[in-house]
C-alpha cells in the first residue's frame, strides 16, 4: 500500500511544480515584453530593464507607454528605493 502512496504523491509533485513553472515563464515573459516597451526609450536601457522586471514581478503589472502614466498601477507606483525615490522606471 505504501508505494501506491508514494507513487501517487510523486505524481501530484511533478505535476504541481509543472504547472508552477509554467505560470512562472508566463509572468516573466509578460513583464519582458511589457518592459521591453517601457524601457525601449531609456538612456540606461539595462538598468531600466532590470528595475522594471524587479517592479512588474512584485506588482503584475507595467504602465503604458514609455514615460508616465504610474496611476495605471498604484503598486508600480509606491515602490521606493532605500533613499525614498521611485524604484520603478
Amino acid at each position: 500500500m505504501k508505494p501506491i502512496v508514494a507513487t501517487f504523491v510523486l505524481i501530484a509533485l511533478v505535476l504541481f511544480s509543472s504547472s508552477l513553472f509554467h505560470s512562472t515563464m508566463a509572468a516573466s515573459s509578460f513583464c519582458d515584453s511589457k518592459c521591453a516597451v517601457r524601457c525601449s526609450k531609456a538612456g540606461a536601457k539595462d538598468r531600466c530593464l532590470k528595475y522594471c522586471g524587479i517592479c512588474c514581478k512584485a506588482c503584475h503589472c507595467v504602465p503604458s507607454g514609455t514615460y508616465g502614466n504610474k496611476d495605471e498601477c498604484p503598486c508600480y507606483r509606491d515602490k521606493k528605493n532605500s533613499k525614498g525615490k521611485p524604484k520603478c522606471p
